[in-house]
């Protein structure tokens, strides 16, 4: 009998494979899949924000309210809950902070988008004016400027800059956690800020003790003893190799006959003579600490303590290329005395304890740099009085608190990288947001046509961050809204959230020192709309069927042989 083939799209496909289409089955499902991702960041925002326990697929627990961790960990597998999930690892990437605002904004689009859509408005339309609405929000935050970091070596002024990002992620520790940050950072930061790295601000987690107890290093903080006795060395001289200190091996094997005993000892002392040639050498060319990224021989370490050179080795690789920056250092493939431009300087390099961790100590004051003169290397000292790399000792209770702790310090860290870029600030408190609907939702009244209801339903979303605020804050969020919207008619626009106070009051965000990043706000709110006009243009899911045979059989009883 003759088999009819089916009719449609599904019989291009292979058996298996899914697609859904218009607007109930793909745009519908995209919008619910989302809101419910938002939904599940949502209560993480501002200080008062709750913590999430994830748990990733190779049982690593987690303990944070820090939205980056949070949709990282969760492996999301729906397809346009990935693309709001893409467009805050790229915020994350940029800016390093206001992940959660790209997150929470995208999914109250995508809901203002689905009140449209049962009003009748087709996806282009609201496409069109979501994107003129953008355009209007981007143009009206230059308007918000409250305050421009003018002094980047000035620690209070940027502690000032850095409280809010803090205070968002740890709340109650904001003063002294910018003040440790702020002098981190400008303890590193080169003459022309422009050229301030990220990298060269280091965390040390060290258990015990609290958050308090935390302190800065100006240099390396290495999590190891050293390899001798030698505990304490000043004014140091360092030799670094990448290669190890030992007896040189061959790269082949060779085979010696030995008849006597003799010449078995006098086999064994010409190699003790050669390393100890070596080592004399290396201590002759005024070397007094050695450091190796790989292995010391036993014998290596008696000569090296016979010469009273201290040995610190350094397992990572990563760590050896950062203190060979700290300290000026050239690190060296051959095992020798180094020229004297491939010597590296610290002040003080010793050994200590934090807690009940052994911890080697690289404390730099300033940046050693070398000028060459005929065949003299005079040691000098850089007129800029900052050091390459400083590191922040960070005392917890728990692993958790600390790896939250740290990322908190990130995310100030990266702040002060985009003040770099552009040192304005807008009042924070949820009072930028506030100002910004206000203005949206005045353009959106200028303008003709079935694409105004669009502009204001995105000036509508705005208020979700005075909402969620106020409502993680276990605080009234319809009073507060009002309050805010008649304060702003009046022409106070720095006005945002107390949520120090116990009833519905608002405070002065300039003066109470609560400022975001412009820039960090810019690129979330285009990522946001970006995201979301993305999602609403999509009109069909289709799924191919996965690769791969059959699953095995649950079986726990199965005989492999």
């Amino acid at each position: 009998m003759l088999k009819i083939p089916q009719v449609g799209f599904n019989s291009m496909l292979k058996k298996g494979a899914q697609s859904f289409s218009g607007l109930e089955e793909a745009v519908l499902r995209n919008i619910n899949a989302c809101i419910e991702l938002t939904e599940l960041t949502r209560t993480s925002l501002g200080p008062f924000g709750m913590n999430k326990i994830i748990i990733n697929q190779i049982e690593k627990l987690f303990v944070t309210k820090d939205a980056s961790t949070i949709v990282k960990e969760l492996s999301v597998e729906h397809p346009a809950a990935r693309i709001i999930v893409l467009a805050s690892q790229q915020q994350d990437r940029e800016i390093g902070d206001a992940t959660n605002f790209v997150i929470i904004f995208a999914g109250e689009l995508l809901k203002q988008a689905l009140s449209l859509f049962q009003l009748g408005l087709h996806p282009n339309d609201v496409i069109t004016g979501f994107n003129d609405a953008c355009e209007k929000a981007l143009t009206s935050l230059g308007d918000l400027e409250c305050y421009r970091l003018k002094n980047f070596k000035d620690v209070d002024e940027v502690a000032k800059c850095l409280k809010t990002s803090i205070g968002s992620k740890q709340y109650g520790y904001e003063d002294f956690l910018a003040r440790l940050v702020a002098r981190a950072c400008v303890d590193v930061c080169p003459a022309s800020h422009q050229r301030f790295n990220v990298d060269n601000i280091r965390v040390t987690k060290i258990p015990g003790g609290s958050i308090l107890d935390s302190s800065i290093v100006n240099g390396m903080v290495l999590q190891r003893a050293v390899e001798g006795t030698i505990t304490h060395v000043e004014d140091a001289v360092v030799a670094v190799y990448s290669c190890p200190v030992d007896i040189s091996r061959t790269e082949t094997k060779g085979t010696v006959l030995i008849r006597t005993g003799k010449e078995l000892e006098n086999f064994s002392n010409n190699e003790e003579a050669a390393l100890e040639q070596i080592i004399r050498e290396i201590s002759l060319s005024g070397i007094n600490v050695v450091v190796t990224g790989s292995q010391i021989g036993d014998m290596a370490l008696h000569f090296c303590e016979k010469y009273c050179i201290m040995v610190v080795r350094v397992q990572s690789k990563f760590d050896l290329r950062r203190l060979s920056n700290a300290i000026g250092a050239t690190p060296l493939a051959r095992l020798g005395a180094p020229m004297a431009e491939e010597v590296g300087r610290c002040d003080s390099i010793k050994l200590t304890e934090i807690g009940d961790e052994n911890v080697v100590l690289f404390s730099q004051s300033i940046v050693p740099c070398h000028f060459f003169l005929s065949n003299f290397v005079i040691t000098a000292y850089s007129e800029d009085k900052s050091t390459v790399v400083s590191t922040i000792i960070l005392r917890g209770a728990t692993s958790n608190i600390l790896d939250d702790t740290e990322r908190a310090i990130d995310s100030a860290v990266n702040t002060y990288k985009q003040l770099s870029r552009d040192a304005r600030m807008i009042p924070g408190a949820a009072a930028s947001e506030l100002e910004l609907a206000r203005m949206v939702n005045q353009y959106g009244t200028s303008i003709l046509g079935l694409s105004q209801y669009a502009v204001k339903s995105f000036a509508k979303a705005f208020e979700v961050i005075p909402t969620t605020l106020a409502h993680n804050a276990g605080k009234n969020s319809s009073e507060l809204l009002s309050k805010m919207h008649a304060v702003h008619s009046s022409g106070s626009v720095w006005d945002g959230l107390d949520v120090n106070d116990d009833g519905v009051s608002l405070c002065n965000a300039k003066d109470v020192g609560i400022l975001d990043l412009l820039i960090a706000k810019h690129y979330a709110i285009r990522l946001a709309t970006e995201a979301a006009t993305t999602i609403l243009s999509i009109d069909q899911i289709i799924m191919a069927r996965k690769s791969g045979g059959p699953k095995p059989r649950d079986n726990p009883n199965w005989d492999e042989d």
